[in-house]
């Protein structure tokens, strides 16, 4: 039996609880720092919730996030399980969403090509001073 909009009704709900906690400062972990939560997926068993998010800094403030929302998982689930109501409780993970990156370099990418375009992707053209006919011109378009 498929299961609906359910899952997609819940992530959205988790999606919620989670900006609530964590832009209020609920969660007292400074490792946390700045974080967006870009979007939340549940499982159609609904066993698990990955919440994807983006954070300000550099790689190593990039790790200490990574390990403040690891400390900070336990109490946020207790948190989102009363706050929900759900029966069971979805397995928390959250993961760093690199595709914010990847749009970031892609619009760079198009931005250099306007500003500097290739050369013609033309093939070359026929030099029109050979004769039509002459085999060694034949065989040189061939190739």
């Amino acid at each position: 039996m498929a299961q609906g909009y359910r899952p997609a009704r819940i992530a959205d709900q988790i999606r919620k609880e989670l900006s609530v906690l964590l832009s209020r400062g609920d969660v007292h972990d400074p490792g946390i720092g700045f974080i967006t939560l870009t979007r939340v997926t549940v499982t159609t068993d609904l066993q698990l919730a990955r919440a994807f998010y983006t954070s300000l800094g550099d790689e190593a403030a990039r790790k200490e996030t990574v390990r403040a929302l690891e400390r900070a998982t336990p109490y946020v689930r207790r948190m989102i399980g009363s706050r929900l109501g759900l029966r069971r409780v979805p397995e928390l993970e959250f993961r760093f969403d690199q595709s914010v990156e990847r749009q970031d370099r892609i619009e760079q990418i198009l931005q250099d090509l306007n500003e500097h375009p290739p050369e013609a992707l033309s093939p070359d053209p026929v030099d029109s001073t050979d004769p039509p006919g002459d085999p060694t011109t034949d065989e040189r378009r061939r190739d």
